[in-house]
């Protein structure tokens, strides 16, 4: 049997890699979440229903009996969970607004929103990871509203994702909204494609961070972890 190859291309050099071989492991081949360029030429509602007849069709073939009172309307819950919640991210015109605000107090120490609670899938066997966000910064002239940090969050973790991708988006988003860089990411994930399949180790977490700015000195990385840990 012929296997299957991805070819990824990084710094003009070219590589292919073997989707036997990649197995359970996480892989992405950038910052964006990859899109094609039509991905929005078709209207919301043209997409659950297609989403529904192709979802009904995969449950024909598993030999699901879509007459059943229990079963019949799955397809379109599934449609409608995939567009307006879980994967709502994927669609720009759901990133929330963000006003911010001067930061009158003079407040210029860093500001920590930590225990963000997230929940998100994973793009390689589109299977739920969970867990919390913890994000600080230190204000450049202005401040963003607490809830806007966990709204950020919510955003990008609604798409099929890689963690060090989320971690990165919400990171580098915020140092443009906010005009600094002094920004720190932490997520710290479990995810179910390691806990209920493959390995299925269920006590083990993923940690990602982003540091920039003074969260790169190694006392600022103390003092965050210390807020974090309290």
């Amino acid at each position: 049997m012929t296997k299957e190859a991805i070819v990824l291309s990084n710094d003009n050099s070219i590589s292919e890699i073997y989707i036997d071989d990649i197995g359970d492991d996480h892989m992405f081949t950038g910052l964006e979440t990859p899109m094609k360029v039509d991905a929005f030429v078709m209207s919301d509602i043209e997409k659950k229903e297609k989403i529904s007849d192709l979802f009904g069709q995969i449950m024909d073939v598993m030999g699901m009996d879509l007459t059943d009172d229990s079963l019949k309307d799955t397809p379109k819950r599934v449609a409608k969970m995939y567009m307006e919640e879980i994967f709502s991210g994927l669609n720009p015109n759901n990133k929330p607004k963000i006003s911010l605000f001067e930061n009158k107090y003079q407040y210029n120490q860093m500001l920590v929103e930590k225990d963000i609670t997230f929940y998100s899938n994973c793009e390689h066997h589109f299977v739920p990871f969970t867990g919390r966000a913890h994000i600080a910064y230190v204000s450049s002239g202005k401040v963003i509203g607490l809830s806007k940090l966990n709204r950020i969050v919510q955003y990008y973790a609604k798409r099929p994702q890689v963690q060090e991708r989320l971690t990165n988006q919400i990171a580098i988003d915020l140092k443009a909204i906010l005009n600094t860089e002094d920004i720190a990411v932490i997520i710290d994930a479990k995810h179910l494609c390691v806990s209920s399949r493959g390995v299925k180790d269920d006590s083990s977490t993923t940690v990602t961070s982003y540091y920039s700015g003074i969260f790169k000195e190694s006392n600022k990385i103390a003092e965050l972890q210390n807020y974090i840990n309290k």
